[in-house]
């Protein structure tokens, strides 16, 4: 593997990494209150296209660090969409 390919490998580890901490704290407290689902929605179709992007390109960083983000930011959407529908029934 050359320097080129174990650069992206660690910034991808980096990035999709510092994402993890949101969706355990997420995960435990079943809220996302705070955070914005038109940015969610924002990051999970940006995260989409950077994975397409990667698997046209064959790029393994590309493709492992979106793949994981995509996967993470799915579960905190999820828990988004839920808690804003558990919201509406309420009112």
């Amino acid at each position: 593997m050359d320097f080129t390919t174990l650069l992206g490998l660690l910034a991808a580890s980096l990035t999709t990494g510092a994402f993890v901490p949101q969706v355990v704290k997420t995960w435990k407290t079943r809220s996302t209150t705070d955070l914005s689902l038109g940015m969610f929605l924002m990051l999970v179709f940006g995260t989409l296209c950077w994975f397409i992007y990667g698997l046209l390109k064959n790029d393994l960083p590309i493709i492992l660090a979106n793949g994981l983000t995509l996967s993470l930011s799915f579960i905190i959407l999820f828990f988004k969409i839920r808690g804003m529908q558990k919201e509406r029934a309420l009112k």
